[in-house]
C-alpha cells in the first residue's frame, strides 16, 4: 500500500549515509534521516503579505483593526499576541522527539542532536539552540586516551577547545514517538554508539505519563579485537538559552540518592527566576561496574578547554563537593556528566542518563493565580523532587518501555499497514505532550461548574472525574497560543480519547462547565468591527484562554470574529459528548452532559430561520473555516447539525426521556429532506446553497458529521441522516477532485476545489491542506470501505510534511501547492488516529459481518 513515489521519499532522508551499521534495538517502523541530510524545499510562513489582493479588498477593514491591536499589544503592553501576522515562526527544519511526559513542559531534542525548542514556562515556547549542551564520548585504550568527540555536527564560534564536527554521513536519527534512536559509527575506531531516548508517554498511565523526565540509554558496540573504555559526557547549560540565563543568582549542586537499593547521583542546576522557577537535572546510575564523575559548574564561553583536558586526561571528571556560587548579572553557569565503563572486545556494554526538571507550582502570564503541575501529586510541589524524578526514572524506564512496546507491537507487527502509516500515527502524538501542554490539579477552591449546579441543570462544582484526574489544557499550536481551541479540539481528541480517556473527559467537563457561563463585558471584534460580549450564555467557547493571561478564568482569547454566531461549536460539543460515551460507557458522564447538550441545541434552533429543521448560515458560519464566506444551509455545519440530532435522539433514549426524543427525531426526519433537497447535486453535497458563483465547490470536509456519526458507533442511525450511495459518492468526487487532481495526488486534499478540477482561490483557506481535516477525510473513506483510497489520501500529507518539506515534530496546520505554510506545529493533525479508530472499528465489523454471514449492505450490523 506504499507508492512508488513514497518510497523514493523515504530513501531520500538516507541517501547521505555512508555506514552500513545499523545500531542496537532500532525499530524498522518510524521516521528515519541521516544526519548530513540537507531539505531541499525552504517554505516560508504565511503572513499578513500573502493575502491576495481580492482578500485584502474583502478585509481591509479587518486589515486596520488588527494591525491597530497588534501595535497596542506589541508596543505599549510589551506582550506577544496569541496569532501574530507579521513575525510568524521561520521553518527550521531540525527538530526531533520532544523530551518529557504530559503537561510538566517540554524541552526538544533536533534530529541533529541539538536541545532546540523549550517549553518550560507553560504554553510559552523559546526557540534556541543551547550549543553547550551536548553528549561527548571519550575511547581509552591501555590507559591512554584515543578518541575524544563531540557528538555534534555543528562547528560553533565558542567552545572551540571541543574538537566539533563530527562527521554526520555516519550518523542517522530514528524517532518512533515517545522514543528515539541515533546511531554513531565512530570512524577509524570500530566502535558504534545507539543512543535511545525514551520519554514516558504511555497510553492509560496517568501517573508517569505526567513526569517531566527523559532516559537517555547509550549501547556500545566494541567491534575491535581489543577492550576499550569508553566514557560518555552530558553537559547542560543552567537555563533555555533564555535571557533570563543571564539574569544572576542561579546555582549548581552535586546530589547523591540512595533508595531502595538503587544509587543515583549527578548535578542540580537551580534556575532562580521570580516566576515559575525550576531545577534541571543531569543524572546516573550508580553501579558496581560504571564509574560516575561530575563538573559541578563551568562557564559555557570562550574555548572551554579546561572541561575538555579534564575529561581527555583519564576519562572522568574531577567530581569537587560543595555547591557553586550564584552567578553573577551576565554570568551563565554549565554542568557535565560523565560516566565511564569498559567495554571487552566484540562485545556490548550500555550506560544510562536521565535529564528531568521540577517546576511543580506554575502562574501563567497574568501572575494572579498559582497552580500545580499533576506530577506534583507524586512528587511533592516544593521544588525539590528533582533527585527523585531522576531516581524513578533512571529505575522505572525499562517498564515504561515494555508498556509502550505492548501498546505500539500490535500495530507495529500488522503488516497489511503501511510503514509511513505508523510513523505518523506515533510520532504526530509529540503534540500531546508538546503543545504548551499543561496538566494540573483541581485547586480546593475551584469550581468548574459555571455556577449553576447539577441540580440547576448543570454540573457539580468538583466533577468526581476532573478532581481525581486533573485539568487538562494544550494549545491549538504553538503560534496560535489559545488553549483548547475547540473546534480544532474536535479533530484532535480522537487521540486523547483513545489513549488517556479520563483527560478527554475532563477537557468536556470544563468546556461544559463554561457553557453556562457569560461575560457581558464588551469588546471589539476584528473581524467585523463590532462590540459584542466576550461570551454568551448557552453558546461553547472558542478556547478557554491564553497562557499569557489566565486560562480557565478568562475564555475566549481569540477575538478576531465574535463566537455566539457560530453554528458549529456547540454541534462539536453534542457530537463529542456521545463519541466519548460509545467508547468509555461512562454512564455518569453522561448524564451530566445531557441537560448541557441539551440547552446548546436549543441555542442552534435560532439559526433555523425558515423551520425546515435545518440550521442556516450567514457570513463566517463556522470557525473551522472561518475566512470562507457561506450563505445559507452548508454541506459542513449542516452535517453536523443533522448528526448532532442522530446522537440527540440516541442520547435521548439512554436518559429514557420520551418527549426529547420525538422532538429531536422530528427535526431530524424534516431537516434530513431538506439537507438533501438544498445541497445534494448528484455527485456532492455543495459547499453551500446560496447559489452563488462558488456555491458548487467540493469542499474536503464535507462529510465531518457522517465521519463522527460512523466514529461513534452509529453506522444505522448515519446511513439515516446520510444516504449510503450518496456518501459514497460525495467522497468518491473529493477522492478524484480534491486529491488526485491537486497536484497529482501527492499532497493529500485541498480544501476547496472547483468542479472543473482547479482549486478554490475565492478565500484564505480554501486553496490550503489541512493537514488534520485530511486525516479525518482519510477516516470516513475507512469507514466506508475505501481504505485505499483513505490510505493514499494521508499518504500524501504525511510525505509531504515529514519527507519533503522538514517539518518532522511540527505538522503545520496547513500548506499550500507551493511556497507557503500556515501555523507551525498545531493540534489537528491528532486526528490521524481517527484513521486508527476507523481501522479498528473496521476489523471488527469485518469479523462479526463473517461470522454471521451478513453482508452488510442494509447498513445494519449483526450481533
Amino acid at each position: 500500500m506504499t507508492s512508488e513515489w513514497g518510497e523514493k521519499s523515504t530513501a531520500d532522508l538516507m541517501s547521505r549515509y555512508a555506514s552500513k551499521e545499523m545500531g542496537q534495538g532500532v525499530p524498522k517502523e518510524g521516521w528515519r534521516i541521516c544526519l548530513a541530510h540537507e531539505f531541499k524545499e525552504k517554505r516560508k510562513p504565511f503572513q499578513a503579505k500573502d493575502v491576495s489582493l481580492s482578500n485584502v479588498v474583502d478585509h481591509i477593514g479587518l486589515g486596520i483593526r488588527y494591525l491597530k491591536w497588534w501595535y497596542k499589544k506589541t508596543q505599549v503592553e510589551k506582550k506577544a499576541p496569541f496569532i501574530d501576522m507579521f513575525r510568524a515562526l521561520p521553518l527550521r527544519q531540525i527538530y526531533g522527539a520532544p523530551l518529557g511526559g504530559i503537561g510538566g513542559g517540554t524541552i526538544t531534542r533536533g534530529w541533529r542532536g541539538e536541545f532546540c525548542r523549550w517549553q518550560l514556562n507553560p504554553g510559552m515556547y523559546h526557540y534556541k539552540t543551547v550549543i553547550a549542551n551536548q553528549f561527548t564520548v571519550c575511547l581509552r585504550r591501555g590507559g591512554q586516551t584515543v578518541y575524544q568527540q563531540v557528538l555534534s555536527v555543528e562547528r560553533p564560534p565558542t567552545l572551540q577547545g571541543w574538537n566539533w564536527g563530527y562527521c554526520g554521513e555516519y550518523a542517522f536519527y530514528h524517532a518512533l514517538y515517545p522514543r528515539a534512536w541515533t546511531v554513531y559509527q565512530l570512524p577509524g575506531q570500530n566502535v558504534t554508539l545507539t543512543c535511545r531516548q525514551i520519554s514516558p508517554v504511555i497510553p492509560h498511565d496517568y501517573q508517569d505519563s505526567s513526569l517531566p523526565a527523559a532516559v537517555f540509554v547509550w549501547d556500545i558496540e566494541n567491534k575491535n579485537d581489543y577492550a576499550l573504555d569508553v566514557s560518555i559526557m552530558f553537559t547542560m547549560v543552567n537555563g533555555s538559552g533564555h535571557k533570563d540565563d543571564k539574569s544572576g543568582g542561579h546555582w549548581n549542586e552535586p546530589f547523591h540518592l540512595e533508595k531502595d537499593g538503587e544509587a543515583v547521583s549527578g548535578v542540580l542546576l537551580h534556575h532562580c527566576t521570580a516566576t515559575n522557577p525550576y531545577t534541571l537535572c543531569i543524572a546516573a546510575r550508580e553501579q558496581a561496574d560504571r564509574e560516575v564523575s561530575h563538573q559541578t559548574a563551568f562557564s559555557p564561553k570562550g574555548t572551554c578547554s579546561g572541561l575538555w583536558s579534564d575529561l581527555i586526561t583519564d576519562g572522568r571528571l574531577d567530581s569537587p563537593t560543595g555547591s557553586s556560587p550564584p552567578t553573577q548579572k551576565g554570568e551563565k553557569v554549565a554542568a557535565a556528566l560523565a560516566v565511564s565503563c569498559s567495554v571487552p572486545a566484540l562485545k556490548l556494554n550500555s550506560l544510562e542518563f536521565c535529564l528531568a526538571w521540577d517546576m511543580p507550582r506554575i502562574t501563567f502570564g497574568s501572575g494572579e493565580r498559582e497552580h500545580v503541575r499533576r506530577y506534583a501529586r507524586y512528587f511533592g510541589d516544593k521544588g525539590d523532587a528533582s533527585p527523585s524524578l531522576s531516581h524513578y526514572a533512571l529505575t522505572h524506564y525499562k517498564q515504561w518501555e515494555k508498556s509502550i512496546e505492548e501498546w505500539q507491537r500490535p500495530i507495529l507487527q500488522d503488516s497489511s499497514l503501511p510503514p509511513w502509516y505508523k510513523s505518523a500515527l506515533f510520532n504526530e502524538l509529540y503534540f500531546v505532550a508538546d503543545g504548551g501542554t499543561v496538566w494540573t490539579e483541581l485547586s480546593e477552591d475551584a469550581d468548574i461548574s459555571g455556577g449553576v449546579r447539577s441540580e440547576d441543570g448543570g454540573l457539580p462544582a468538583q466533577p468526581a472525574l476532573v478532581k481525581e484526574y486533573g485539568r487538562f489544557a494544550y494549545l491549538e499550536g504553538q503560534e496560535y497560543r489559545m488553549y483548547n481551541t475547540y473546534d480544532v479540539h474536535f479533530y484532535a481528541s480522537f487521540a486523547l480519547i483513545m489513549l488517556w480517556p479520563k483527560l478527554a473527559l475532563s477537557v468536556q467537563y470544563d468546556i461544559a462547565g463554561t457553557v453556562v457561563q457569560q461575560d457581558p463585558t464588551e469588546r471589539l471584534h476584528l473581524m467585523n468591527g463590532r462590540y459584542s460580549p466576550v461570551k454568551t450564555k448557552n453558546v461553547v467557547p472558542h478556547d478557554i484562554g491564553d497562557p499569557d493571561d489566565e486560562p480557565w478564568q478568562r475564555l475566549n482569547a481569540y477575538l478576531i470574529h465574535d463566537t455566539a454566531d457560530w453554528k458549529d461549536l456547540n454541534l462539536k460539543f453534542v457530537l463529542q459528548v456521545y463519541r466519548d460515551f460509545h467508547l468509555t460507557q461512562d454512564s455518569q458522564y453522561l448524564r451530566d452532559m445531557w441537560p448541557i447538550c441539551q440547552a446548546v441545541m436549543e441555542s442552534e434552533l435560532k439559526f433555523d430561520q425558515d423551520g425546515d429543521g435545518l440550521i442556516e448560515n450567514s457570513g463566517y458560519a463556522d470557525q473551522t473555516y472561518d475566512g470562507w464566506t457561506v450563505t445559507g444551509p452548508s454541506a459542513y455545519c449542516g452535517g453536523m447539525w443533522l448528526a448532532s440530532l442522530c446522537v440527540m435522539c440516541k442520547m435521548a433514549r439512554l436518559v429514557d426521556s420520551e418527549e426529547a426524543y420525538r422532538r429531536y427525531k422530528d427535526l431530524l426526519e424534516r431537516g434530513s429532506a431538506a439537507f438533501d433537497k438544498l445541497l445534494w447535486n448528484g455527485k456532492y453535497y455543495n459547499y453551500d446553497s446560496s447559489g452563488r458563483a462558488l456555491s458548487n465547490s467540493i469542499m474536503s470536509d464535507q462529510c465531518a458529521g457522517h465521519w463522527f456519526l460512523r466514529a461513534s458507533g452509529l453506522e444505522k442511525e448515519a446511513y439515516q441522516a446520510f444516504p449510503k450511495e450518496k456518501i459514497r459518492r460525495a467522497l468518491k468526487s473529493v477522492f478524484d477532485l480534491n486529491v488526485m487532481s491537486f497536484s497529482e495526488g501527492h499532497m493529500g486534499a485541498v480544501n476547496g476545489m472547483r468542479p472543473e478540477g482547479v482549486p478554490d482561490h475565492s478565500s484564505v483557506q480554501s486553496d490550503e491542506v489541512w493537514i488534520g481535516v485530511v486525516y479525518g477525510l482519510a477516516a470516513t473513506m475507512i469507514h466506508e470501505g475505501m481504505l485505499e483510497e483513505g490510505m493514499r489520501t494521508a499518504e500524501g500529507c504525511y510525505r509531504t510534511v515529514w519527507e519533503r518539506l522538514g517539518m518532522a515534530f511540527q505538522t503545520p496546520e496547513a500548506y499550500c501547492e507551493r511556497n507557503i505554510y500556515r501555523s507551525l506545529a498545531y493540534m489537528r493533525p491528532l486526528s490521524v488516529w481517527a484513521m486508527q479508530l476507523a481501522l479498528d472499528t473496521s476489523q471488527r465489523d469485518n469479523t462479526v459481518l463473517a461470522k454471521t454471514g451478513d453482508s452488510g449492505d442494509n447498513g445494519e450490523i449483526k450481533t
